[in-house]
């Protein structure tokens, strides 16, 4: 480096930063019995093109991009892409539950496996942009899981989705206001 040229540095602070979440408990994490359909059916929502997978790496992809520039936007999204971190882990452990495999796969129902891909993220470029490609993606995995719910007859795992859907109307509610900041 060039003497008496500072080095360029991200002023922006995570320290604290907690998971954007309602506060409500989970349900127990359980299953009524194994259940390799239901077990499909979670895997699509933990890694499938609507998933807490591409949330994460939407939001940190998203939180990166903004730190430098706009940090208490940056903040937020990576709030919000903690609680997706623990959507993914209790989806997981609900996926093991049912007799499912926890691989990055998503399973269809005629046995086809989808690893997960980068390639199922929107990456816009303005921060307005990215916000709306986030409310959109929050709606949709809303609708998803609200679908699942309707073909799963265990209400153990249904609990636990209502419960993650609660998260998922919280961070549009947060998206919006970051939206009309901006």
């Amino acid at each position: 480096m060039e003497k008496n040229k500072s080095p360029l540095a991200n002023q922006c602070s995570f320290s604290g930063i907690k998971p954007a979440m309602t506060d409500m408990p989970y349900p127990p994490l359980q299953v009524k019995e194994k259940n390799q359909g239901y077990a499909a059916l979670l895997s699509v929502d933990y890694c499938g093109c609507v998933s807490e997978m591409s949330a994460i790496a939407q939001y940190i992809n998203n939180e990166n991009r903004l730190s430098c520039t706009k940090c208490s936007i940056a903040q937020t999204i990576l709030g919000i892409a903690m609680a997706e971190m623990m959507h993914l882990q209790k989806l997981g452990e609900m996926i093991y539950l049912l007799g499912g495999v926890v691989d990055f796969a998503a399973r269809q129902r005629s046995g086809k496996k989808q690893l997960w891909t980068p390639a199922y993220l929107t990456i816009p470029e303005s921060p307005k942009d990215m916000l709306v490609a986030d409310i959109e993606a929050e709606k949709a995995a809303i609708a998803q899981y609200q679908m699942h719910m309707r073909m799963m007859d265990d209400d153990c795992v249904n609990a636990v989705l209502s419960r993650i859907i609660q998260d998922e109307e919280y961070h549009i509610m947060l998206l919006h206001t970051l939206w009309k900041e901006i």
